[in-house]
């Protein structure tokens, strides 16, 4: 790699170069456009990001589970720049071209389950799960959609009534779209229920106040992501999806965030062996592109009118073939191979932490998407503000770290899949010292 795979501090973080830019950010970009650590970023590779200061940072973030490959992997830059040469758009929906083409047939072959499958590519992670519930709406003849508690779907209208979270995310932008019902999820730290109980729970709820002869579809992350990196118990994503067959209700896995090796295997529906109806992707699918996709049962797919999905932008060629770029890495490299290894890591560092630390509740995740939940010792009372000191200090300390969470006291971990064991180690060393400069 050409950028030095270290952590290097030249200035506070963020620094003088940085906070220049800030105030420019602060004069044309609106305010509601957040940023979790402001430094302007110049250059970024394997476990590495450099800012206009030259300071490095350890990437534990990789731009919210974006960068898998890495923020500037070989192929993903190799097909995209010969696609950009070749021609940037044609909109698929005028005239095709095969990236788009490639892009579905890789991912027929590469999500759960060996029946005949079909996709569609949109641009951002709500496009598709927007989509998917258009395609199970058509294709049931229903309209109600049931969700889950702790779920984060996107931003539009329709996603936002089928995220739980109301700060940031949906504040103010009401009136929001109907016909969308909550069920409990399977949270083990909070709930203490097995699997089964847990599903049976939800079934209950949703059959008393929803009907399933009314439902479309049941949409489900099978890690949550914003929610707090919420791993159900073994059995609940089984049980939800089995019930869900048995009523002719469209079960859709949302694995915009936990898919393409991230959890260790190539989508996380795939540890227990379910096989969704419709899976929703987007984020490590393109290696920093925007691109996003709905794949499924073909003659669930195929029940929608010539016409009723697509979108200008829908499977740039420049996503596209970043999407084939980021897929070859993935296969070569065995990522998924990678991401086990890196979560068997993150995972030992963090029990050592939960022993010297009570503020530690809970340790979870799956592969190299890992977390901690931070509460009140002896109880699960959340500590937001602990949370926020730790993630402070590893910003301080040139460490990029994110929260998140319903009750806003989740750490998360996502390291890009290149980043090499030592630089792994020492971000978690300091993390290990931002628990303890902040007991």
């Amino acid at each position: 790699m050409s950028i030095a795979q270290e952590r290097r501090l030249v200035t506070p973080v963020p620094g003088p170069g940085s906070l220049l830019r800030l105030e420019r950010k602060r004069r044309h970009v609106a305010d509601g456009v957040g940023t979790t650590l402001p430094v302007f970023v110049v250059e970024a590779g394997g476990g590495v990001l450099v800012d206009v200061d030259g300071n490095h940072l350890i990437d534990l973030g990789s731009g919210i589970a974006v960068t898998t490959v890495g923020n500037a992997a070989p192929h993903v830059v190799r097909r995209a720049s010969e696609q950009l040469a070749a021609f940037t758009h044609t909109c698929f929906m005028i005239t095709p071209y095969d990236g788009y083409v490639d892009v579905c047939e890789q991912l027929g072959e590469l999500t759960p389950g060996g029946h005949a499958k079909k996709s569609a590519l949109f641009n951002s992670g709500a496009e598709a799960v927007e989509n998917a519930v258009k395609i199970a709406r058509v294709a049931t003849g229903r309209d109600a959609v049931a969700v889950f508690d702790h779920a984060y779907h996107g931003r539009t209208n329709l996603t936002m009534a089928m995220t739980a979270k109301n700060m940031p995310y949906k504040n103010g932008f009401g009136p929001f779209a109907g016909e969308v019902y909550r069920a409990p999820m399977s949270y083990p730290f909070r709930d203490g229920l097995s699997g089964p109980d847990a599903a049976a729970r939800a079934i209950d709820l949703l059959e008393k106040q929803v009907g399933a002869a009314n439902l479309a579809c049941v949409v489900i992350e099978p890690i949550q992501g914003e929610g707090g990196f919420v791993v159900p118990a073994p059995g609940f994503l089984p049980a939800i999806a089995a019930w869900a067959a048995a009523h002719d209700v469209v079960y859709v896995a949302d694995e915009i965030q936990s898919g393409f090796c991230r959890t260790g295997d190539w989508f996380a529906s795939d540890h227990e062996g379910v096989v969704p109806d419709l899976v929703a992707t987007a984020k490590g699918i393109a290696g920093g592109l925007p691109l996003s996709a709905v794949t499924g049962r073909a003659e669930l797919m195929d029940r929608v009118h010539v016409g009723g999905l697509g979108g200008t932008y829908g499977g740039n060629p420049v996503a596209c073939a970043a999407a084939l770029g980021a897929i070859e890495e993935m296969r070569e490299h065995h990522l998924t191979a990678r991401a086990r290894a890196i979560g068997a890591t993150m995972a030992s560092r963090l029990a050592d932490l939960r022993e010297t630390h009570a503020v530690i509740g809970d340790v979870r995740g799956r592969g190299a998407m890992m977390a901690i939940e931070l509460c009140a010792p002896g109880t699960t009372e959340p500590d937001p503000a602990r949370t926020a000191a730790v993630a402070a200090y590893c910003h301080a300390q040139g460490v990029v770290v994110l929260t998140c969470g319903t009750y806003g006291n989740v750490l998360r971990f996502l390291p890009p899949l290149s980043i090499p064991d030592a630089l792994l180690a020492e971000g978690f060393a300091v993390i290990a010292e931002a628990f303890a400069a902040t007991a």
